[in-house]
């Protein structure tokens, strides 16, 4: 079972990026996390709405997403905003680093969950940036199916 069937648990979602940005695929990676990030994540208490995955000496990183440090550890906490690896097959590793380099996509992280074996993963999209005319454009596609269902629902 993998995200889209749903045998896992949520921990946190990045909403704005449907609408920021036109998603072409989506993959899963693994996280390297610390003792202290994982009890951070099992409380629920995660933020990826500004972060994003960088291809950086031959590694994948997530960047500027924020786990809160975890009360009971004091000094052996973690740093809230570090820099993460991420862990995905060399093959898509090198896919990333094409779009990234050449296409200019960007690598937007939509979820952060654990999997039915208690993994903590990372639900990665290869996106390209919306101009604003586009995100206009969405708005109105999305307000006249609301309201084509309405219309839908009164008529019967």
């Amino acid at each position: 079972m993998t995200a889209k069937t749903g045998a896992y648990k949520l921990v946190a979602e990045n909403r704005r990026a449907r609408f920021d940005y036109l998603l072409e695929e989506t993959f899963e990676a693994g996280i390297q996390l610390l003792g202290t990030e994982v009890k951070s994540l099992r409380l629920g208490k995660a933020n990826i709405a500004e972060s994003y995955a960088s291809p950086e000496r031959g590694e994948l990183y997530l960047i500027n997403a924020y786990i809160p440090e975890y009360a009971p550890a004091s000094q052996f906490n973690h740093e809230p905003r570090r820099a993460r690896k991420l862990l995905v097959k060399r093959r898509e590793l090198n896919k990333f680093f094409g779009a990234v380099e050449r296409e200019g996509r960007t690598l937007v992280p939509l979820k952060l969950y654990f999997n039915e074996r208690g993994m903590a993963k990372l639900e990665l999209a290869l996106a390209k940036g919306k101009k604003a005319h586009d995100k206009r454009e969405a708005s109105k596609e999305r307000d006249w199916k609301r309201q084509q269902a309405r219309l839908m629902r009164e008529k019967g």
